[in-house]
């Protein structure tokens, strides 16, 4: 198994950012086919397959908010305000996604792309680890 961390800084909003390029690079330098393995080390991020770039990105953190609101409900209660939602929210975009590598490229879908789903305002750098395991 190969694996590598990659650097991410979401800065201070809540963030769905494109990982898909690294993932890419990655993975063409393991070759052959294998499964790419994204997962993040924070209680409070997510790995999510989605299309980005058409809306989506935002409608994830409108539903998000619509589903964990930002305000002072949560018994996990440092940091800034509705923190604890942030917790919360692995349970629902979990901090890990595998993917099929075919060819030393990966096998998404026309429109998916890797992500890193962050609603921790308090915490801007992230640490996302890529293993690659081939067949």
């Amino acid at each position: 198994m190969r694996s590598m961390t990659i650097e991410v800084t979401t800065g201070s909003r809540e963030r769905v950012h494109d990982i898909t390029r690294e993932c890419e690079d990655f993975v063409r330098s393991c070759g052959g086919d294998g499964l790419l393995h994204v997962f993040v080390p924070h209680a409070t991020a997510g790995v999510a397959l989605i299309e980005l770039g058409s809306g989506s990105d935002d409608d994830l953190l409108a539903a998000l908010e619509d589903l964990l609101p930002a305000d002072d409900r949560w018994r996990h209660a440092h940091g800034s305000r509705g923190h604890g939602r942030s917790h919360v929210m692995p349970a629902l975009i979990p901090p890990y996604a595998t993917v099929p590598v075919l060819a030393g490229r990966l096998a998404l879908g026309t429109w998916q792309s890797i992500a890193l789903v962050d609603l921790n305002v308090d915490n801007r750098e992230r640490q996302v680890r890529l293993s690659f395991l081939s067949d």
